[in-house]
């Protein structure tokens, strides 16, 4: 229960609303026994041999008062818990995107969206049973037991001792209901968890599971998860079926009764107790064995919510970027990276990058090269400080991006990457991200630049109010790719960083990219991630990246010259350039025929 309540802390406000609906849910416990005493209290008055008629109407009216005090505190309990409740979530889901806003961004994207979302909604929306319900219904099922054995004890302690003689029956029935239930409840949520991941993988890969698999191979990985999770939830019912039964017959207000009608009726022949007393134990006497059954179901909730409190916990106590003391700023718009070594790893494993020292000067141009897996996207991501270095500097304008601001940072860098990514809303607003402040003509401008002005007034109803859907998933690759581009030109950036804008698109909105790119980084200092070798070859310099360490560097004409690593690519490229179809099986492949044997690259 730590975790859950060391996050309630976060808030003193939260923390005081539930302690009044604790107390609240308390005294509706205490107050409905103290009505029910009452009650029986006038049924022995009736039944008295000279009844009162003001004793009568005292107690009957004590009955109403306490319980009406039960019914409105628990109410009053439930309404304060919920408002609690929702305040908890507002309070959490704030501090969790502060700690996201801080957070180095590379550590945002490890942590996927996914994650973030089940963190924000899910896991924060599962502590709703144990604030919202848990803590009112924890004071009433504890006050009301201890109050109904107090009130016993107080009007007659033999039925006291018959009602305690149940209460270790009920407890031994309550420890075998809960026996390896962690171990259980850990074997139905991985089991549980393997079910949903089956089942979106078999939704989202569907495509690929018509064209290649007709569904028996990731069918079967559904089906044998959906067999798991029941083998899980029958383990779980046999372990505990016994334990289940006993429990039905224990903890229940009928066998608690009868025990206590079986001693009381016999005590009241002999004049042990009165009819008035009899009443009141069976009025309240089940009361202590009742809770029992809700107790189960609070641990239950609290369970449920302890690994949701955890993700929360861990997500907030990942450190901030450290911001500098005495920010500088910039002097021009030159990047260098000087002895730069990284890892993505935590335990500093082998390094993504060893030793790398790069130098743009301001109004450049740089490419990196380099194979798959050499380090040209990491070095990408270093310089708006997505990650900090483990060792040597990264410089922007001559200061070390962790001496400023990681807002002023962003101000100097434009990053458009192969896979463009959009907010949902609307084209204006997404553009409108580079500058938030930025009038409609800015906007429109920057889309001009970008062209992309045509296809949003032309091919979209609602023009720059028209909506790009979960991810820009309404636009195609090319328009998604402007419109990032025209977000970076409405920023003024004056470093610009891409990632091979152009990999996924067609000819014609790579050429409109193309124009776009050429408007974004004139008079600015660029460094292009290059996949295709014909894009860069008339750049200021050349970078060549290996096993994260630079091998080359020059133009381009040298490099080739050279013999070395960068003509080795050049010449793998201008191989790859002449790759086409020959022959009459062109065209029987685009034809669709079936017999492709003889296709030839």
């Amino acid at each position: 229960m730590k975790p859950v309540s060391d996050l309630v802390g976060l808030s003193p406000g939260v923390r005081g609303q539930l302690t009044r609906a604790l107390a609240l849910g308390a005294l509706g416990g205490a107050a409905g026994v103290a009505g029910y005493v009452c009650v029986a209290m006038a049924v022995g008055e009736l039944f008295a041999a000279q009844p009162s008629g003001s004793a009568l109407a005292w107690w009957v009216s004590f009955a109403l008062v306490g319980l009406v005090v039960s019914f409105g505190s628990r109410w009053l309990a439930e309404q304060v818990a919920h408002h609690a409740s929702f305040e908890l979530e507002v309070v959490l889901r704030r501090r969790l995107a502060d700690a996201l806003a801080k957070m180095p961004l590379g550590v945002v994207q490890r942590l996927g969206s996914g994650r973030i979302k089940k963190v924000m909604q899910d896991d924060v929306a599962a502590l709703h049973n144990v604030v919202a319900d848990a803590m009112p219904f924890f004071g009433a099922v504890a006050a009301q037991p201890i109050a109904a054995l107090i009130a016993l004890g107080i009007v007659q302690w033999k039925l006291l001792i018959v009602v305690l003689l149940v209460v270790p029956v009920a407890m031994v029935s309550f420890s075998l209901m809960a026996r390896d239930y962690t171990t259980q409840r850990a074997k139905y949520n991985d089991a549980n968890e393997n079910v949903n991941a089956a089942v979106v993988e078999f939704v989202q890969g569907m495509p690929v599971v018509r064209t290649f698999d007709d569904g028996r191979t990731s069918f079967r990985r559904f089906s044998d998860s959906v067999d798991a999770f029941t083998e899980a939830i029958g383990a779980w019912t046999a372990t505990s079926r016994t334990a289940s039964v006993f429990n039905k017959l224990v903890i229940v207000p009928l066998p608690t009764l009868l025990v206590i009608a079986a001693a009381g009726v016999p005590m009241l022949a002999l004049d042990w107790i009165t009819a008035p007393e009899l009443l009141l134990g069976l009025l309240i006497g089940a009361m202590p064995i009742e809770a029992i059954s809700p107790l189960m179901h609070l641990t239950n909730y609290v369970n449920d919510s302890k690994a949701g409190a955890v993700r929360i916990g861990e997500l907030l106590a990942i450190p901030p970027l450290p911001e500098p003391a005495s920010p500088r700023v910039p002097s021009d718009s030159s990047v260098s990276l000087r002895g730069v070594t990284f890892s993505y790893s935590t335990d500093r494993g082998a390094p993504v990058l060893s030793d790398v020292d790069i130098e743009i000067p301001a109004g450049t141009v740089c490419a990196l090269v380099g194979p798959s897996g050499s380090g040209k996207s990491t070095v990408a991501r270093l310089i708006p400080r997505f990650y900090d270095v483990d060792e040597g500097s990264v410089r922007v304008g001559g200061v070390d991006v962790r001496d400023m601001r990681s807002e002023v940072l962003l101000q100097h860098v434009a990053l458009v990457f192969q896979d463009p990514f959009l907010i949902e809303g609307t084209i204006a607003e997404n553009i409108r991200l580079g500058r938030p402040g930025a009038t409609d003509a800015e906007v429109e401008a920057a889309a001009r630049a970008a062209a992309a002005h045509d296809f949003i007034v032309t091919e979209l109803q609602d023009g720059y109010d028209s909506q790009v859907g979960e991810r820009g998933g309404r636009l195609s690759g090319g328009q998604r790719q402007r419109i990032t581009i025209a977000r970076a030109i409405l920023s003024d950036a004056q470093i610009v960083v891409l990632d091979e804008a152009t990999a996924f698109t067609d000819p014609e909105s790579e050429a409109a990219i193309q124009d776009a790119i050429a408007r974004l980084t004139k008079g600015r200092t660029v460094l292009v991630i290059a996949h295709r070798l014909s894009t860069v070859v008339d750049v200021d310099r050349i970078v060549v990246l290996d096993n994260g360490k630079v091998v080359e560097r020059g133009k381009h004409p040298d490099l080739v010259a050279a013999n070395g690593r960068y003509a080795a690519l050049w010449a793998r490229h201008e191989q790859a350039s002449t790759w086409g179809l020959v022959g009459n099986r062109a065209e029987d492949l685009l034809a669709g025929s079936s017999d492709k044997k003889d296709v030839k690259l």
